[in-house]
Order: structure tokens, then C-alpha cells, then sequence
């Protein structure tokens, strides 16, 4: 009898279950396996492909996207003052569609906005930032939009900001916008309760303001961005 391999098991149980329930669930670790996994037919990574910056913050902090095909692979977090080259996720940085903006002069706190790039069905998909509180050496992860069929283009109405003390997460409507405001330090973890003292904010900004104004990446860049052309060895290149 043919041995049953883990990886095969493992496609076999995502597959069955669907991806809302499992995903969210899932560890940071976990939730990259996963993703690759269920790509893995479309996907062809190359470890050798040509590293893309997809988002720079400044001259020394910056993503990158490494062992990619069609913008499909490991998205890396990099300081190269501080000697950083920390893997967050493996999956498309063009699904979050929204705007982020790193504003932490500082260099402590970074946030990195994901969505799946895909149709979820009926049931939809929870789409999640990984978030790092200690200068991009490790990352944590939140939520942000649950139980969306098309996750990438809801994402479009997002604005996800991150300042020397606190995560904004902005969701525009047709009418209004309406903000929350999570405090940050590095003994803060978001899913968690707060520590005595702090506690999160959230209202429409026509009744309350939150958000503050002039947030900016020291880049000037908002969206993440990659050539899509770009093919692992061996497979033609895309129009």
C-alpha cells in the first residue's frame, strides 16, 4: 500500500473543510503552509527569481518578494541597518488592495495588510496584517475582514496605518468611514485583552475623529506593488 504523505493529507483536509473555519484558526506558520499548499498547482516558486521590493518604507525598511512565480511567494520584511531579512507570509502581495501607510519614525512598529488573491464561495474567507511591534523581527496577526467571498477587491476600502503607538484600520463605506484605533507596544498582543490602562477606539468619522490627518509613509509609497510578468525557470512569460 502507498504510503499516504502529509502533505497530500494535509490538501486533502483543507480541501474537505474549506478555508474560513481552518484558516482562522491556523498559526502564522500554519497559515503560510496552507497557502502554499492550496497554490501549489497554479504556482511554480523559483528560488532564483529576481528579489522585488514591493514596499519600501525607507532606504534601510522595505518588503520584499523572494521564490516567487507570478508574484506568488515569500514576502520577506527587511532592515538593513538592523541586519532584518524576517519571512512573514508566502502568498501574493498584490491581494491587499487598500492603502497602508507606515508611520513610525521610530522603526519599531511595522504592519503588513494580506487578502486572498481568489474567489472564497459562499462561506468566504478571513483576511488578516501581520504586525511587528519589535522592529520587524517578529511578526503577530489580526484580522481585520471576516467571512468575505472576494476578499482582494473588499480590501479596496481599506486604509491600514501603523504609528509609534498604535494600528489603524480604516473601512470606507459608500457614505462614511469608519476607524479603529488599536494602541501598540511591545507588550500589547491585539488578540488579547489590554493591559490595565489601554483599550481600543473605533467610530464614524463624521461623529468622532480617529484617524489623524497627514499620515504618510517616509516613501510616499501607499499600495504594494509587483511585476506579475515574471515567471519561475522554465514557463513563458505573462502579457
Amino acid at each position: 500500500m502507498k504510503r499516504i504523505t502529509f502533505m497530500s493529507l494535509l490538501i486533502a483536509v483543507l480541501t474537505l473543510a474549506g478555508c474560513q473555519t481552518d484558516y482562522e484558526d491556523m498559526t502564522a506558520a500554519q497559515r503560510s503552509a496552507y497557502t502554499r499548499t492550496r497554490m501549489s498547482y497554479i504556482f511554480k516558486p523559483d528560488p532564483n527569481a529576481a528579489i522585488q521590493v514591493t514596499y519600501r518604507i525607507d532606504d534601510s525598511r522595505f518588503f520584499t518578494l523572494e521564490n516567487y512565480d507570478r508574484c506568488y511567494g515569500d514576502n520577506y520584511f527587511n532592515n538593513t541597518t538592523l541586519g532584518i531579512h524576517q519571512k512573514v507570509w508566502t502568498g501574493d502581495p498584490r491581494g491587499y488592495r487598500g492603502r497602508v501607510v507606515v508611520d513610525d519614525r521610530s522603526g519599531m512598529n511595522v504592519v503588513l495588510p494580506t487578502a486572498e488573491n481568489r474567489s472564497c464561495g459562499d462561506r468566504g474567507c478571513t483576511s488578516y496584517f501581520a504586525y511587528s511591534t519589535d522592529s520587524g523581527r517578529t511578526f503577530k496577526w489580526l484580522d481585520y475582514l471576516k467571512y468575505t467571498s472576494l476578499p482582494s477587491e473588499a480590501s479596496k476600502k481599506y486604509t491600514i496605518a501603523v504609528t509609534k503607538d498604535a494600528i489603524y484600520i480604516a473601512d470606507k463605506s459608500q457614505y462614511d468611514t469608519h476607524v479603529t484605533k488599536l494602541p501598540l507596544t511591545s507588550q500589547i498582543e491585539l488578540d488579547k485583552p489590554y493591559p490595565s490602562g489601554l483599550r481600543s477606539d473605533s467610530a464614524w468619522e463624521a461623529n468622532k475623529k480617529i484617524l489623524p490627518a497627514g499620515l504618510r509613509t517616509p516613501s510616499g509609497q501607499d499600495h504594494f506593488t509587483c511585476d506579475g510578468s515574471i515567471r519561475s525557470a522554465g514557463q513563458p512569460k505573462t502579457p
